[in-house]
């Protein structure tokens, strides 16, 4: 009945994670289509583009919390790992506005799903958080659905699919460091470290290659990406309060949908059949994956608890 009661309170949280999940992958999806048409559409350059969405974020950060709390955000226990994890940040969103400009946005998501099975591999030189067989030839199979989903040697090579794996390859790590920078700094912290180097870097060259825009629509969409992205990061961390990883992992590849909806509404893009095969495969070798990290976490919790058990009959 105790367990049952349980399970019962945190339904409802559990629940109102999933919502958060799908509330910032939508927005997340606003950014990358706003991105795109800027870049594609009204033909600004990316450097510009780039800039805008860091500082606008920048900007509605210091609105919300106030310029006497930036000492309070500067202040890290580990500075050169938050410096690299805001290079890894631009880096990511430079290379994937460079795709964006010619390749589809559900091309581009179905790139990115491969991030996790890059911080599994990378996690056990970085983190000691080595993988098993299982989860290796998850792993594999997933690389196996892009191949499906980009077709070497039976189309013709999209160079833009480099600037996809190169952002996809800097989220990963960038993932890593924020596992890693979780048990030292706090959110929001690591939260404002990741706009530094997208705000302050990125200015002189968005000034060298700077376009005015010749109307408002223009600004105003220019503007907003510092609102979809500062707004949807900050839903992503509350639905990780509200539910665990376990649970909220397998909706992040609801974002394939979200981005093929406003591929279509914004551009009249469909994804073809072979880039939602891909998909669907690297899709459900991330569920497995998962799946299989649910199983290790209890097995290792059967331990511990078995072990505290022993422990505490042994004691006089």
């Amino acid at each position: 009945m105790q367990r049952r009661a349980t399970a019962k309170t945190l339904a409802p949280d559990a629940l109102k994670g999933i919502g958060l999940m799908l509330a910032a992958l939508a927005l997340f999806s606003c950014l990358d289509t706003t991105a795109k048409y800027m870049a594609s559409v009204a033909k600004l350059p990316v450097t510009q583009v780039v800039w805008l969405r860091f500082v606008s974020q920048f900007v509605l950060i210091l609105m919300v919390m106030g310029v006497v709390s930036i000492p309070r955000l500067l202040s890290t226990q580990r500075f050169w790992h938050q410096v690299s994890r805001s290079c890894l940040m631009l880096g990511s969103t430079f290379l994937n506005f460079l795709a964006l400009r010619t390749l589809r946005l559900d091309q581009t998501q179905t790139v990115y799903f491969l991030a996790p099975f890059v911080v599994a591999l990378l996690a056990g030189p970085f983190l000691g958080e080595w993988i098993r067989w299982r989860r290796m030839i998850a792993i594999l199979v997933g690389f196996s659905g892009i191949l499906v989903a980009v077709r070497p040697g039976f189309t013709a090579f999209e160079p833009a699919l480099i600037f996809a794996f190169g952002s996809m390859l800097c989220y990963a790590v960038f993932m890593l460091l924020t596992r890693y920078l979780a048990t030292y700094d706090a959110p929001e912290v690591t939260l404002f470290y990741s706009l530094l180097a997208g705000t302050f870097v990125m200015g002189p060259l968005a000034m060298v290659d700077w376009v005015w825009p010749t109307d408002a629509l223009t600004w105003g969409l220019l503007i907003s990406m510092g609102f979809w992205g500062g707004l949807g990061h900050f839903i992503f961390i509350l639905a990780y309060r509200h539910a665990p990883a376990s649970v909220l992992a397998p909706f992040i590849y609801l974002g394939l949908i979200t981005h093929v909806a406003g591929g279509y509404l914004a551009f009249g893009h469909v994804p073809d059949q072979w880039t939602l095969a891909g998909a669907a495969i690297v899709i459900a070798s991330g569920i497995y994956m998962v799946h299989r990290e649910r199983v290790v976490h209890m097995e290792r919790r059967r331990v511990r608890e078995a072990e505290a058990e022993a422990k505490a009959r042994a004691s006089p």
